[in-house]
């Protein structure tokens, strides 16, 4: 026997959500383009991408703390370099490129 699926909005209760005053002429605004059909639409493609911007904000916070790993790891290995001599050579570098673009 087949279970028909129903819908996940159909399962719960409708949301109720207070807006501001803007946000609820943004809603109308987005409506009124015709891109979307209806205020609910609206709002569900604004959660679907903060959901993605929220998955996307993770993976750079996994990706550099990879890189802290590393870089720790690294330096532990004696892979260093003297901070004072890395600066040096990024004020040479940086007073050759103003010498090159004042000429």
């Amino acid at each position: 026997m087949i279970k028909p699926t129903i819908p996940f909005f159909a399962r719960h209760a409708p949301m109720n959500v207070s807006l501001t005053p803007e946000l609820e002429q943004l809603v109308h605004q987005k409506v009124r383009t015709g891109r979307y059909t209806s205020a609910s639409e609206v709002i569900r493609e604004a959660l679907r991408l903060m959901e993605e911007r929220d998955q996307l904000d993770n993976w750079r916070k996994d990706e550099i703390r990879a890189q802290i790993a590393a870089g720790l790891a690294s330096l532990r290995a004696g892979k260093g370099a003297d901070g004072e001599a890395v600066f040096d050579r990024l004020e040479a570098e940086i007073d050759a490129d103003e010498q090159r673009g004042a000429r």
